[in-house]
C-alpha cells in the first residue's frame, strides 16, 4: 500500500451553506455537461483548458432582449458589439438573428465586412478612426459616430472629396447620476459642447446628420441612468427639429447593460441585484415615448448590448494541476488557466463548479492559474470540495470579453468550441501552437547562425 501524503491539520469553520425558500440546504453542485455535452468529452476532444459557447443560449438571450424592447417601442434595432466577442461564428449568429454590427476600430470594421454585413448596417464608433478607416466607411455608406472635433473636421474634408455624403451621428456624454462620469468619449451635454457639434454638422454641407449616440458606462445596474440618457438625447433631437429644422432618424443608447456575473467586492450576488432586459427596456422606452415626439416621428432606437447577450452562454472548462497550502493554512488549487486566458477574473468573482462527483464537505480555498506571476489569481476565496490533480472544473459566464482581451503570455491561448442547437460541437477557433505564435517573428541574419 503506497504511503499517504501528509497534510498539516487545520481548523476550519463548519459551513452548512445557505438555506433556500423550500427549507433545504444548498451547496456546490457538479456540472458534468455544458449544453448537453459532457465536460470530460470536450476536454478529451479539444484539450484543456477550452472555451465552450452555447449557440442555443446566445439565440435565446438575443430573442429575449429583442422581445423586451420591441414589445415596448415600435422601432428597435440591435447592433452586436464586436469588441465583446468578435469570433466570426459568434458574430454570424447575431447577424442571423437580425443584429447589425457595432465596431470601434478598422480591424473590427473589416471583420464585419468579412462576415457579410452590408456597409449600411455597420455602426463605426471609437475615438481612433484613421483616415483610411473613415474613407472605407464612407464608401460603404456606414453610420459613423463622431467622437471629437478633430474627427469632425476630418470628415468634413473627406466629405468634399468623396461621392457619398457621409452619414454621421454625434456621440454625446452626459451626467446620468452614475459616477465616475464617462466623459472621455464624445461631446459633453451639460457644457453645450454636444449642441455645438450638432450645429456644426448640420451646417456643414458634406455631412448628413442622421443620429445621436451615447454610451454611459459599463456594467451599469441603475436603470434610472438609462432613463436620464434617453431623456437628454431626446431633448437634443427635439431641439434639432425645432431650432434647426432637422429630423433625427435614430437614437443610439449604446450598451453597458450588466450580466449576472458578480463584481469583486459585491455584498450580494448579481443574480439577486442586476436588472434584466425588461427593466432596461421599460426605463428607456418610457423615456422616449414620453419625450414629446409626435407618433409619426419617433426615432429608431438602436442598442449595442454585448455582455448581457453572451456572458452566460460561455463556459471555460479546465483542469486542476495541484493542491497547495498557503501560509495562513488555507488550501489553494493551481489550475491550467490564468488571468491571461480568463481576463474577466480580474473584476468578477466567477462561479466555479467541479465537473465530477465529489465528497459532500467543502473547504474555503483560493484558485491560482499557472502563470509565474503573483497577480494570477482566479478566485481569492471560494468554497469548493477537495479536488485532486486531473479533476476538471467549469467556470461560468465567461462569454464576454475573454476571447477579445485574452493574451498570449507564458502559455498559448486555448481552443474555442461552439455547441449548436442540436448538441453538436464545432471548433470555431483552434488552440494556438508555438508555430502559430512565432509566425510573425523575423530573425536578423546575424542572429540566424547556429549558437
Amino acid at each position: 500500500m503506497p504511503k499517504l501524503i501528509y497534510e498539516r491539520p487545520v481548523l476550519k469553520k463548519l459551513n452548512a451553506n445557505t438555506i433556500n425558500k423550500f427549507g433545504s440546504y444548498t451547496g456546490v453542485q457538479p456540472v458534468k455537461e455544458i449544453a448537453g455535452v459532457p465536460v470530460k468529452a470536450l476536454i478529451e476532444d479539444y484539450g484543456s483548458p477550452v472555451f465552450v459557447l452555447s449557440e442555443k443560449q446566445v439565440r435565446r438571450n438575443y430573442r429575449s432582449a429583442y422581445r423586451a424592447f420591441s414589445t415596448r417601442y415600435p422601432k428597435v434595432q440591435f447592433a452586436w458589439s464586436y469588441k465583446t466577442n468578435y469570433i466570426n461564428a459568434v458574430c454570424k449568429i447575431f447577424h442571423a438573428e437580425g443584429s447589425w454590427a457595432e465596431v470601434v476600430s478598422g480591424f473590427e470594421y473589416r471583420k464585419a465586412l468579412g462576415n457579410g454585413m452590408p456597409g449600411n448596417k455597420i455602426i463605426f464608433n471609437g475615438p481612433a478612426k484613421s483616415k483610411e478607416d473613415l474613407h472605407l466607411a464612407i464608401e460603404n455608406d456606414s453610420l459613423i459616430h463622431i467622437d471629437h472635433f478633430d474627427e469632425l473636421q476630418q470628415l468634413i474634408t473627406l466629405g468634399y472629396q468623396t461621392k457619398n455624403k457621409p452619414r454621421v451621428a454625434v456621440r454625446v456624454n452626459m451626467d446620468t447620476g452614475t459616477y465616475p462620469l464617462w466623459d472621455r468619449f464624445g461631446f459633453n451635454y451639460e457644457n453645450g459642447e454636444a449642441w455645438t457639434a450638432i450645429d456644426k454638422v448640420i451646417k456643414s454641407s458634406p455631412l448628413q446628420l442622421v443620429g445621436l449616440h451615447c454610451h454611459i458606462g459599463t456594467y451599469v445596474t441603475a436603470v434610472s441612468a438609462y432613463r436620464t440618457a434617453a431623456q437628454k438625447l431626446s431633448a437634443l433631437a427635439l431641439r434639432c427639429k425645432n431650432e434647426l429644422k432637422h429630423m433625427i432618424e435614430y437614437l443610439d443608447l449604446g450598451g453597458g447593460f450588466a450580466s449576472t456575473n458578480t463584481l469583486k467586492g459585491a455584498y450580494l450576488p448579481a443574480v439577486d441585484t442586476v436588472p434584466n432586459a425588461d427593466d432596461y427596456a421599460e426605463a428607456i422606452s418610457n423615456a422616449l415615448l414620453n419625450a414629446g415626439f409626435e407618433k409619426y416621428e419617433l426615432p429608431m432606437l438602436i442598442l449595442e448590448s454585448g455582455r448581457m447577450l453572451i456572458d452566460d452562454a460561455g463556459h471555460l472548462a479546465g483542469t486542476v494541476l495541484a493542491n497547495k497550502r498557503l501560509g495562513d493554512g488555507r488550501r489553494s488549487l493551481v489550475v491550467d488557466f490564468g488571468v491571461n486566458t480568463l481576463f474577466t477574473s480580474l473584476w468578477y468573482d466567477h462561479q466555479i463548479s467541479p465537473a465530477g462527483d465529489f465528497e459532500p464537505h467543502t473547504e474555503n480555498m483560493a484558485i491560482f492559474g499557472p502563470l509565474c506571476m503573483n497577480i494570477d489569481m482566479i478566485r481569492e476565496q471560494i468554497n469548493l470540495p477537495v479536488m485532486n490533480p486531473g479533476d476538471h472544473l467549469v467556470v461560468h459566464k465567461v462569454g464576454a470579453y475573454n476571447m477579445t482581451q485574452w493574451m498570449q503570455f507564458i502559455t498559448t491561448r486555448p481552443a474555442v468550441v461552439l455547441i449548436d442547437e442540436h448538441e453538436q460541437t464545432h471548433l470555431i477557433r483552434a488552440n494556438e501552437t508555438l508555430e502559430y505564435v512565432e509566425t510573425p517573428e523575423q530573425l536578423p541574419a546575424h542572429l540566424n547562425a547556429g549558437i
